[in-house]
């Protein structure tokens, strides 16, 4: 849990390569897609205000909880985060 400090993102690599991207908001973790669906940005990268990350590349805005992108049409993957025996562990 350290590796991902409070009001910042982290790159996951999965053992098949993909990609998610890990946030803490307030000492709550979401996981999405790392890419954004408009030109393929790393949305691990992207700003964070409270449960949404704003895309660096065009601005579009995605809400951590539901994955919907909140100024455009479009959405990404969203999965379930656990915290157990201080392991964060993401349900893919």
């Amino acid at each position: 849990m350290r590796d991902v400090p409070e009001g910042r993102g982290a790159t996951v690599e999965l053992l098949d390569g993909s990609e998610l991207a890990l946030y803490n908001v307030a000492g709550k973790f979401y996981a999405i897609e790392n890419f954004c669906p408009h030109r393929g940005a790393p949305l691990a990268d992207g700003q964070l205000c409270g449960p949404t990350v704003m895309c660096d590349w065009h601005g579009w805005r995605f809400d951590l909880r539901t994955g919907a992108c909140l100024n455009n049409a479009g959405a990404v993957e969203t999965y379930t985060v656990i915290i157990e025996d201080g392991m964060i562990k993401i349900k893919i």
